[in-house]
């Protein structure tokens, strides 16, 4: 699986353990970065993840910052991105069964290593479920086209 990875400056450390045990699963990995510990900004990583989620040019994203709440806030901006912040197996586990989640934000504060590290692999290998939950996931997709197509476009004058 092609996978995007980033973090912001507190998610650094994390980052690098999180990409080694991809690469150890067979992945592919797509490292967006920070490759440092100066301060950024996490919208700007953020979108880059979910920028290629979003266009299809990765499968899934993971991002690391404090809390994960940021990350997940920017992720979500992006059409066709499904981002939430995960805190233990069970919700690692959910988010894909129910809501077929493609980028898991994680608190480089909050979480320990072997947490994160077994939330990834349940995060990976647990399937979606569809039924009833397509159905939900797809009203979701039907909501974010429906907002985007009233969005003008920049070379079209609004209709105000």
């Amino acid at each position: 699986m092609r996978i995007a990875v980033g973090a912001d400056h507190r998610g650094f450390s994390i980052r690098n353990k999180v990409v080694e045990l991809l690469k150890r699963l067979g992945h592919e990995v797509l490292d967006m970065g920070v490759f440092g510990e100066d301060p950024v900004d996490y919208p700007d990583i953020a979108a880059a993840v979910a920028r290629l989620v979003s266009d299809g040019q990765v499968e899934r994203g993971i991002l690391i910052c404090g809390t994960g709440l940021g990350m997940c806030i920017a992720a979500n901006k992006f059409p066709n991105v499904r981002a939430a912040p995960c805190h233990d197996d069970l919700t690692a586990e959910m988010s894909r069964r129910h809501n077929d989640l493609n980028v898991l934000c994680l608190s480089a504060d909050m979480l320990g290593e072997r947490l994160i590290d077994r939330m990834i692999e349940i995060w990976l290998n647990t399937p979606f479920e569809g039924g009833r939950h397509a159905r939900r996931v797809d009203k979701i997709a039907r909501l974010e086209r429906e907002y985007l197509a009233q969005i003008p476009k920049d070379n079209e004058p609004s209709q105000s």
